[in-house]
């Protein structure tokens, strides 16, 4: 494993209270991503240094792209087609768990268009969230037993589908059959130490949330709390850690014409005062430059 300090800076927009699921449009050239609790969704274009924002009577929690300019947002309330232009929202499908206690959490686009969704179960226990897919006008339930969803990705070829569960520390894959969709042949790809009660941070590495994948296959996980970027083998295997100026990372993102700049979403919400006194970047999108590039981001159908 080789220990990084890369150059990272906040990009020209304000912080989020809780940055998440960033994508790089490459048609805009444009970096879209949630606020969650601030219930608004966000789009900055390096080239002319404009951000954009566009602000909700609920949370937002994923984004992706349609083709034709709209965007498919999984917000509390259900899945809905976005149009940036007129700022009008189409619904696509309702929640289906009690949003009292439960919304979407990390979603994404498949290679093939369907469009991959998981829900946080805001009690934390017992597991109670579940991951479902849109595909074909359909919303099916297709696993479970998890209390936070995240991390979803695709391998290069779109045969592994990666998923985990940041309150359990763990990080699992599945085979996926690319015509359907379906899942098959569980197994866990990597599994970190559990924070201890009253562990001090300096000696958590903290836990899966958000990830990407590299043109070589290598997984990117943000480790939330660790103040750190894992990137893994296709065998699971670190073979580099990225340390971040702040200590809430939440999801990276490929982007820029050559897919080699790494944007990282990051949190403030609920963080100690001396933490973000000592830390003025929490909450800001963070960008740094990789030897790799990414895969770039799938549309939704």
């Amino acid at each position: 494993m080789t220990e990084v300090l890369f150059e990272a800076s906040p990009i020209d927009a304000p912080a989020s209270l809780l940055g998440e699921s960033p994508f790089w449009h490459p048609d805009e050239a444009a970096l879209y991503w949630c606020d969650i609790p601030g219930k608004r969704l966000n789009r900055f274009h390096p080239p002319s240094g404009r951000h954009t924002s566009w602000v909700f009577d609920c949370e937002p929690a994923c984004c992706a792209p349609i083709l034709g300019g709209d965007l498919l947002l999984g917000m509390r309330d259900g899945l809905w087609r976005f149009n940036p232009q007129t700022g009008q929202r189409t619904p696509l499908a309702p929640a289906p768990y009690n949003p009292a206690h439960e919304r979407f959490n990390d979603g994404k686009a498949d290679p093939q268009g369907r469009f991959w969704v998981g829900t946080i179960y805001e009690p934390r226990d017992p597991a109670l969230a579940h991951l479902y897919c849109w595909d074909e006008g359909r919303l099916t339930e297709v696993a479970g037993g998890v209390t936070v969803s995240n991390g979803l990705a695709w391998s290069p070829d779109g045969a592994t589908l990666y998923w985990s569960d940041t309150k359990s520390h763990r990080v699992r894959t599945f085979a996926m059959d690319v015509r359907t969709g379906q899942l098959s042949q569980e197994r866990e790809f990597a599994a970190f130490p559990v924070k201890q009660v009253g562990q001090d941070l300096s000696t958590y590495g903290g836990r899966p949330d958000g990830a990407a994948v590299d043109v070589e296959g290598c997984y990117w996980t943000a480790m939330f709390e660790g103040q750190r970027l894992l990137r893994l083998s296709p065998a699971g295997d670190v073979r580099r850690e990225v340390r971040l100026p702040v200590r809430c990372a939440t999801m990276p993102a490929f982007g820029g014409h050559d897919l080699r700049t790494l944007y990282v979403t990051t949190a403030q919400e609920g963080r100690p005062a001396t933490e973000l006194a000592a830390q003025p970047w929490a909450g800001r999108v963070l960008q740094l430059r990789v030897e790799v590039p990414g895969l770039p981001v799938n549309f939704a159908r």
